[in-house]
């Protein structure tokens, strides 16, 4: 059975849900009758969803980084949802470091992947307890740059290619207990993310020497996003599918890298941030 098809008291969990695209899916999500619980990076985000949402939305701060806090805060919502367990898990939560690799200190690039990687892996086993029950199904978000690196945007789409990896074995290793797995490579961002982008850039150039400004000072970063609504559709659809775009530009690159050569796509990849 379809999520889709279920009666009203769908739960839903989005992580990274107290602002941009997690912000809009909870919303989404709340709209359509889901019971929605998330993380959030503060107690304003918190509040504000709680209010957006007419309390549909029950979001908790909690740095998914650290591994206890996180199991403590699944605990609770496994609690809240009790016998009838997790229909949905939507794993949004990320950050952006953008820059020259040679510029990055490695422990942002470090940081990054405890976010991204390590942070959903640790929610998404947290949670599976409760998924099993419903026989639910987790949607990792992830960005068409995990299929065409960047420059400039090296840890987001490293990390994000990692989490394509686990969540091919998490399908396989999950397929038994009946819990669907969907990755979802984003699109180009219309909210939050252009701006995070530009302000990270922005913090990256200015730790930079002159000569690092003359070799890299043409770069600009490129934010991910997409629509909410989308998201839901593909998260609800049956049967679920393995591997899916959101918004036509994923589209355009994700079949450029299927039909392209090597040599081409080296080309995209600067044409995409000015630099051929």
């Amino acid at each position: 059975m379809s999520l889709a098809s279920k009666k009203s008291g769908q739960s839903a969990v989005v992580t990274g849900a107290g602002s941009g695209l997690g912000r809009d899916i909870a919303l989404a999500l709340a709209a359509k009758g889901y019971i929605v619980f998330g993380t959030a990076f503060a107690a304003a985000e918190v509040q504000d969803l709680k209010q957006a949402s007419g309390g549909r939305v029950s979001l908790t701060v909690c740095d998914i980084t650290k591994e206890q806090a996180v199991r403590a805060w699944a605990a609770s919502v496994s609690d809240a949802l009790g016998a009838t367990g997790l229909d949905l898990l939507v794993n949004n939560a990320g950050i952006l470091t953008p820059g020259p690799l040679e510029i990055l200190p490695l422990d942002a690039v470090r940081h990054e992947f405890e976010v991204n990687v390590f942070g959903a892996l640790s929610v998404m086993n947290a949670l599976l307890p409760a998924l099993r029950v419903a026989r639910g199904r987790i949607v990792q978000i992830s960005t068409w740059t995990a299929s065409l690196p960047l420059p400039f945007n090296g840890p987001s789409g490293a990390s994000k290619a990692a989490m394509e990896v686990f969540a091919a074995v998490y399908r396989a290793e999950l397929k038994p207990f009946g819990i669907d797995v969907v990755v979802l490579a984003a699109g180009n961002m219309r909210t939050g993310g252009p701006a995070k982008t530009a302000t990270a850039l922005a913090r990256t150039a200015e730790q930079m020497t002159a000569q690092e400004r003359d070799l890299y000072g043409r770069a600009s970063g490129l934010a991910s996003v997409e629509a909410a609504v989308r998201v839901i559709e593909l998260a609800e659809q049956n049967p679920a599918p393995r591997f899916a775009a959101v918004g036509r530009d994923a589209e355009e690159i994700l079949r450029a890298v299927r039909e392209q050569s090597d040599a081409e796509q080296d080309a995209l990849r600067l044409q995409i941030v000015g630099l051929n």
